[in-house]
């Protein structure tokens, strides 16, 4: 009898060991990501600083990691199995900081400050719109092959290579009006339903990867080398991609409606 339970308990005790090794693990992987949503905010937070002491390439620079940062923490989550309802409502947070404060922030100091209240409306309908498009990105169905409206990094990231290419803050009152139109602009594409290409459909893995990995890397030494140009063609074509998708689709569907017709039949006799 005391064989037979000691053969149960080994079985049955035998695997409870791996499972507490295998549950410290996953513990620690949820913290992985929050890592980078807290860098994501430290970035934010800096950029306003920066803005504040009229450090306006800094600024600039301090979104742009926080882009990164914000495209690592979600995709290492995915990775890693750690997604949760607190790291999404964390990452939502810091977005709001990173892509919609610090950027309007930064466009209303450095592009449009002297327009007065336009300045306040422009800034602010940035922020609003940027804060609705996340309210709308976490109560929708996601597609991993598009996104509903311009993402708030991509439109964060347009103010922030904008003023990395300028630099120096403008003095014209036109370039400023333009400024604050282009600021309201991004403002509204962020809550239309135009579709904007998703980073999610790209994989490494598969039969190209080698050509995926050389684009990167020739990507990464642009930037190194020529990051103002690039970094402004980049944003500047992602935010116009979605207006000209549109417009193609738009211009495809009737050709294609017309090419599927079936010719009427012909009544009469030869």
């Amino acid at each position: 009898m005391e064989k037979h339970r000691r053969v149960a308990n080994a079985e049955m005790g035998g695997s409870s060991p791996r499972r507490v090794k295998q549950a410290r693990p996953r513990r620690t992987a949820f913290l992985l990501p929050s890592l980078f949503t807290v860098g994501n905010i430290l970035a934010g937070f800096y950029a306003v600083v920066s803005v504040l002491q009229e450090q306006y390439g800094y600024a600039a620079v301090a979104i742009g990691l926080a882009i990164v940062l914000d495209g690592l923490d979600g995709r290492i989550a995915r990775l890693t199995g750690a997604t949760s309802e607190f790291g999404l409502q964390l990452d939502s947070l810091a977005d709001v900081i990173s892509f919609g404060i610090a950027p309007a922030i930064l466009m209303y100091t450095w592009g449009f400050r002297d327009l007065g209240n336009l300045a306040h409306m422009s800034a602010f309908l940035f922020l609003i719109c940027g804060s609705m498009r996340l309210a709308r990105f976490n109560v929708q169905a996601q597609d991993l092959r598009h996104f509903v409206g311009l993402p708030i990094p991509a439109a964060a990231g347009m103010i922030a290579a904008l003023v990395h290419f300028v630099k120096i803050p403008p003095q014209d009152p036109m370039i400023q009006a333009l400024l604050a139109a282009l600021t309201v602009a991004l403002a509204l594409l962020m809550i239309s339903t135009l579709r904007y290409p998703s980073p999610k459909q790209l994989h490494l893995s598969g039969g190209k990867s080698h050509l995926a990995i050389l684009v990167m890397g020739l990507l990464v030494a642009g930037i190194v080398w020529y990051s103002e140009q690039l970094l402004i063609a980049l944003a500047g074509l992602y935010v116009l991609s979605g207006p000209f998708g549109r417009v193609s689709r738009s211009v495809s569907c009737p050709w294609k409606r017309e090419q599927g017709k079936s010719p009427a039949p012909r009544i009469g006799t030869e």
